[in-house]
């Protein structure tokens, strides 16, 4: 069955940087675009960064842009998002996300704390 593991969040500093990974399986990774998203409190679910199946097309919300890079190794089914520069507001669950077959898939989630 499709799995999708999020990892690398943690507690870093304004101005540090962190990198995401989420290893997929179940699925052929490299025919489906690939979608990072984040839950801070109180707040709803945002797109952040999205890249096509071979990786040639990045597209990012406004606000991390020139921040943030989304990335995927096909060979090792996985996809990352390098967060460099982070603000406070970066503070959310991040998630890795792929629709297949119009179904929806989700990875667990993973913390990502800025904070002095």
């Amino acid at each position: 069955q499709v799995k999708l593991v999020d990892s690398g969040g943690g507690l870093v500093q304004p101005g540090g940087s962190l990198r995401l990974s989420c290893v997929a399986s179940g699925f052929t990774f490299s025919t489906y675009p690939m979608i990072w998203y984040r839950q801070a409190p109180g707040k709803e679910r945002e797109l952040v960064a999205f890249i096509d199946n071979l990786g040639t097309t990045p597209t990012y919300v406004d606000s991390v842009k020139g921040r943030f890079t989304i990335s995927r190794d096909n060979a090792k089914n996985t996809v990352y998002l390098q967060m460099n520069s982070v603000k406070s507001e970066d503070t959310a669950v991040y998630f890795c996300y792929v629709k297949i077959d119009w179904n929806d898939y989700w990875g667990q989630g993973t913390q990502v704390t800025v904070s002095s």
